[in-house]
């Protein structure tokens, strides 16, 4: 025992937990700029004027966002884990398609797996919202009510929509590359 009644399991424990809090609040900082940047590429694929800095700055926080998502102690594969493989799998083909050119197919694959990467941190996004905002906890406590299901079909479908938009529209993405 060390002073206070605390052993020294207890004190790891608590370091642990610390470790986690600050770890955990570098994740979510990391997607929350990762999904703001990913947003404004996509409006920038749709045409609207902004800075080209947001390609770039969405590719580095969305790699980090990935790489972090992976690092916390969860027990076997989760839904969480799920999405962050196919998350993964979707930037993976995303890097291949920019490393080979925007000519012929590769500009619909890189335009479709950005949009759906920018749909994996939004849908993520919108299922934290539920599991930390407590009115939306008390809509859908256990991610399976129908407030929860409308939601992210809202959310699939708005990018759906920008998919299609992207993918369709006349501007190479080397506008915001």
């Amino acid at each position: 025992m060390t002073g206070a009644g605390f052993t020294h399991r207890s004190i790891e424990l608590m370091g642990f937990a610390m470790i986690l809090f600050y770890f955990t609040l570098f994740h979510s900082v990391i997607a929350l700029i990762a999904l703001a940047s990913g947003l404004m590429a996509v409006a920038a694929l749709l045409g609207a004027h902004v800075q080209r800095f947001w390609t770039p700055l969405f590719l580095v926080t969305a790699a980090g966002t990935t790489a972090t998502g992976f690092m916390f102690p969860l027990p076997g594969i989760t839904p969480a884990v799920a999405t962050g493989i196919v998350a993964t799998l979707v930037f993976a083909a995303m890097l291949v398609a920019r490393l080979r050119g925007f000519a012929g197919l590769w500009r619909g694959v890189y335009l479709g797996s950005f949009v759906a990467q920018v749909y994996f941190l939004a849908f993520v996004a919108v299922a934290q919202a539920f599991t930390k905002i407590p009115v939306l906890q008390a809509a859908a406590p256990t991610l399976s009510e129908p407030p929860f299901a409308a939601s992210q079909a809202i959310m699939l479908a708005l990018f759906v929509g920008f998919g299609l938009a992207v993918v369709r529209g006349r501007r190479a993405p080397t506008a915001v590359a």
